[in-house]
């Protein structure tokens, strides 16, 4: 019988292991050209180098999904992007002037749930370098001058604000003051409920300015991006001359989860994405973002003359 001596090995820490744990430590080591390296000691990919398409789990680098559009290269998935993004893939050189970017969110109500409003809106603005929700450039989009107005989603949920409203309200005095076609890329979870009532007022305000562009004669054309709901899809944004929507967007009112508890029934598959409400009238078309820009410079074409 082995001396319990011949099953024990001193660790690099001098504490004693036996022979299998000292098998295991052994296994997480390595030795190149006489130097021993832990797993402990490789070197962490970079994080945000590769991303995963969450349709079909297709993996790709960073800049890859960048050149192609934010597009899945395999499943031709639709990935949420941003107003930055938008603005570049849109305007011509990346060429465009913001508006109304002074206008800031402030706490009139002074709101508490679980975090108050005012430190909620702070921590954002730090965080994002985002004044609210929503962002107002103009610009050319293959030589035809467009005001377009993107939501942030990263910006509590793109939500429909006072500002949001605000800045929809002085775009539409904009294109009525130049003559220009108006399009709004939607991104939104609804109103936005920390300020109360004043949130649920944008819903008849914007509504009501696009009266008046429409008394200008002058194009709205709503883009429906993935998820567009609540107070949203329940004002301007269905209200466009034209509405369109990306691939896969998901848009509604309330999600599918509150519908089917609501009403006790099982519901289509795939009910509230772009594909059924272009089968059921609710959009003119569906663009792909790389036809984006031509679709939207031809539209503009063809209402200007």
């Amino acid at each position: 019988m082995k001396n319990r001596e011949e099953d024990i090995e001193v660790n690099l820490t001098g504490e004693e292991t036996t022979a299998s744990e000292a098998s295991k430590s052994r296994w997480f080591k390595r030795k190149r050209k006489g130097i021993t390296t832990s797993t402990a000691d490789k070197k962490e990919t970079p994080e945000g180098l590769w991303t995963k398409c969450p349709s079909c789990n297709h993996i790709c680098t960073s800049s890859e999904l960048k050149e192609n559009l934010f597009i899945c290269g395999k499943c031709n998935f639709h990935h949420r992007i941003g107003s930055d993004e938008y603005f570049d893939i849109l305007f011509d050189e990346s060429n465009f002037t913001e508006l109304f970017d002074t206008i800031k969110s402030k706490d009139a109500l002074n709101f508490t749930d679980l975090k108050n409003y005012q430190k909620r809106l702070d921590e954002i603005h730090a965080k994002t370098d985002l004044k609210d929700s929503m962002r107002v450039a103009v610009g050319k989009v293959n030589g035809e001058e467009i005001v377009v107005a993107c939501m942030d989603f990263e910006f509590i949920g793109g939500s429909l604000g006072s500002v949001m409203g605000e800045k929809f309200s002085r775009a539409v005095d904009y294109c009525i003051q130049h003559q220009l076609p108006y399009l709004v890329i939607s991104k939104s979870g609804g109103a936005r409920m920390m300020e109360s009532a004043f949130s649920l007022m944008q819903l008849a305000k914007t509504s009501g300015k696009l009266s008046q562009l429409s008394d200008a004669k002058l194009p709205f054309i709503s883009m429906l991006t993935d998820p567009t709901f609540g107070g949203i899809s329940a004002s301007f944004g269905m209200l466009g001359d034209i509405n369109i929507a990306e691939p896969g967007a998901l848009i509604g009112f309330a999600g599918p989860r509150v519908i089917k508890e609501t009403i006790k029934k099982d519901l289509p598959a795939g009910f509230q994405r772009s594909e059924f409400l272009l089968e059921h009238g609710f959009l003119d078309f569906i663009v792909d973002r790389k036809e984006l820009k031509n679709k939207l410079s031809e539209v503009a074409f063809l209402f200007r003359n």
